[in-house]
């Protein structure tokens, strides 16, 4: 192969939830912007998929979360208004499980801890107020009223016909083959060509491994299946005007979510239980034994959702055994940002993460603190 074709001051691999986010915030401040995707986003194959994600602030996860995901709120509204597009829809949200449950700790830790706006609500005060809810008896449930839900797609395309008018160069169908650091820069190879880049950002979810096969990260890849329900009675009481966003611990450290009726049945999925799998190698058909544990789950805690399945879907986390994302720069490239993968939880703070890879590929310091996100942990 020749000489690179081009050259630019950013090249991104993986133009998903944070590739896309990147691209925008680098090209409005100017850069000379390459988006390469081995896809054509927003697409079903990879993690951003699925018609609606959820976003909480009180995060269970880890208090460290909280100021990122405050202003990943921020940067929405800031994009709503520059698109004119609804692009976050606030249901409220609810976080149930028994008192000392992960999920009613951890939140109420995140929500005390940034005096977040949130009440803590018994069994009986859930049915009551949300009567297509039916918690068991030893549960409590964390209400904080600015959850809600993100069309990640419409987030996705958002953000890349932003990037495209701010002058970013996004080609698809184009997965990188390999990159090589050069003098204080980096060269991309790819089947069509090669570019040379001052700096280079993977995000490239699943297919991260194969891009970084130097620094063995331990990551896997895990099947999700998502799945629509025709609730049974009562339809609409599941009307988002009605019917918060749920996270269920239903067992210890075993999760459930949960979505209003957005036109397209109640979304419901379990968190953490997929098989383990690649992303080339993902089965994308469902069957039963996928299906019927979350019907289940429905049959027991939101009963009138458990009717006939109107659709399912198959999509992929890819997990760090800790649960935390990698954020940061390359231990060895300093020219090289990691932002990805996610754990599953990611989406939310696409446009805060996308800020932050942004400002690290401009040798800026962001002004949260990384260091649950750092690459090297896994040294």
């Amino acid at each position: 192969m020749g000489p690179p074709d081009a050259e630019f001051d950013v090249i991104i691999a993986g133009l998903g939830a944070m590739g896309s986010a990147a691209a925008y915030h680098l090209a409005t401040a100017g850069k000379r912007v390459l988006g390469l995707d081995r896809f054509r986003p927003p697409h079903d194959l990879g993690s951003s998929y699925g018609r609606t994600r959820i976003i909480r602030e009180a995060y269970f996860e880890h208090t460290l979360y909280v100021p990122l995901v405050r202003r990943a709120y921020e940067l929405w509204a800031d994009l709503e208004q520059k698109s004119k597009r609804k692009l976050l829809l606030r249901t409220g949200g609810l976080m149930l499980g028994r008192p000392d449950s992960e999920v009613v700790r951890g939140a109420r830790q995140s929500a005390e801890e940034h005096k977040l706006a949130h009440w803590l609500l018994s069994a009986a005060e859930v049915r009551n107020e949300f009567p297509v809810l039916d918690p068991a008896e030893d549960m409590v449930a964390v209400w904080e009223p600015r959850a809600g839900i993100l069309f990640p797609e419409l987030a996705i395309q958002t953000h890349l016909e932003l990037a495209v008018k701010a002058s970013a160069k996004l080609q698809f169908d184009e997965p990188i083959v390999t990159w090589e650091p050069h003098r204080n820069g980096v060269v991309v190879t790819t089947a069509k060509g090669s570019y040379r880049t001052q700096r280079l950002m993977l995000s490239a979810g699943g297919w991260m491994s194969s891009l970084l096969p130097d620094l063995s990260l331990p990551l896997s890849v895990e099947r999700q299946v998502l799945c629509w329900f025709e609730p049974s009675s009562r339809p609409d009481l599941f009307q988002s005007e009605s019917c918060p966003i749920s996270l269920w611990e239903y067992a210890p450290s075993r999760f459930f979510y949960a979505f209003p009726d957005l036109g397209d049945g109640v979304k419901a999925a379990i968190h953490h239980a997929g098989q383990l799998t690649q992303a080339e190698e993902i089965g994308r058909e469902v069957q039963a034994a996928d299906t019927e544990p979350v019907r289940l789950l429905l049959k027991r805690f939101l009963p009138r959702a458990a009717g006939h399945l109107q659709s399912a879907a198959v999509c992929m986390y890819t997990n760090t055994p800790d649960g935390h994302f990698i954020l940061g720069r390359h231990p060895e490239h300093r020219q090289i940002v990691i932002a990805s993968p996610c754990s599953g939880h990611g989406f939310k703070f696409a446009p805060v993460i996308g800020e932050i890879a942004a400002q690290l590929l401009q040798d800026r310091i962001p002004a949260f603190d990384l260091k649950l996100f750092a690459p090297e942990r896994f040294s």
